[in-house]
């Protein structure tokens, strides 16, 4: 167990939910080579927990997460100098990551661990942002941070930033992370990808559904990823969340669900969650003391 000092405000875990993309349509592409989307948000009850602990000022330290990154990229390690930057604050902390979500997966646990530091760290050191200011900070740290930050399933459009708060039935999943780590940069630049889907509505998504424009992309170039889908298509409706590597399917038969995971190869993950129109990033908030 790590000496990590004392903690700042109540010791309890931070959540930092996962996502699921529940349809992603790409509908153009901007002249700065940003894609123009829109897409349905959905968080899941899988979540990393983040813990915050006293340092002197100005010091801002990592405890735990992933070991291949190096901390001063790490989206916590940014999210907390971003903050402490743009309120001009100089208290320390040093900040432990239990991952639980997987990496490279489709599942936003980056952008959901940054959102969970800037919501924590502003109430910690009290800098008193809003909600709105804080999914703007998040938004330099990647498109899907305001939609943590905001903790409310979302329809998203623009680059994702622009976000509407919806409410889709709220699902048990099976989610499977094959042995692969997809690149959303390779996706997005490749040449095969579809770019100019027509635009819809949150009516016509609530009513019928959506696709993924990037699981062909991702099929062809990812022989793993495909086997994956193939595999969970035999169990319910299989999708890909994002660029993958993660595909999910909604099962509500519990004799669906137990036969899939007795049958699931050894060399994947799986994961049972429920899907969530809230984040408990916000029932979290409420409890820490203003």
């Amino acid at each position: 167990m790590i000496s990590s000092g004392e903690p700042l405000g109540s010791p309890a875990p931070w959540p930092a939910p996962a996502k699921l993309n529940l349809c992603l349509h790409i509908i153009g592409r901007r002249a700065d080579g940003y894609h123009l989307l829109q897409t349905a948000f959905q968080f899941i009850d899988l979540a990393d927990e983040l813990r915050f602990f006293q340092r002197p000022a100005g010091v801002i330290d990592r405890l735990g997460g992933l070991h291949d990154v190096p901390a001063e990229k790490d989206l916590v390690v940014r999210a907390a100098r971003l903050l402490a930057t743009h309120t001009s604050t100089d208290t320390g902390v040093a900040i432990e990551v239990v991952k639980n979500i997987p990496a490279q997966a489709g599942l936003g646990g980056g952008s959901s661990d940054a959102a969970t530091t800037l919501v924590a760290l502003n109430r910690l050191w009290r800098t008193g942002l809003d909600v709105d200011s804080l999914a703007r900070l998040g938004l330099q740290l990647g498109a899907d941070v305001p939609v943590f930050v905001r903790g409310h399933a979302a329809w998203a459009e623009g680059v994702g930033e622009v976000l509407t708060p919806i409410d889709p039935p709220e699902n048990s999943y099976l989610v499977l992370k094959p042995q692969a780590a997809v690149s959303t940069a390779e996706i997005f630049q490749a040449a095969e990808l579809t770019r100019n889907s027509p635009v819809t509505t949150i009516r016509a998504f609530l009513a019928g559904g959506g696709r993924n424009d990037c699981t062909s992309t991702v099929r062809g170039r990812y022989p793993e990823v495909a086997e994956a889908l193939d595999w969970l298509g035999e169990f319910g409706s299989a999708r890909l969340t994002g660029t993958g590597a993660c595909v999910f399917a909604a099962i509500s038969s519990p004799p669906i669900m137990r036969a899939a995971l007795e049958r699931l190869p050894m060399r994947w993950s799986g994961y049972v969650v429920k899907s969530l129109n809230e984040s408990p990033l916000l029932a979290r908030l409420a409890a820490e003391p203003a």
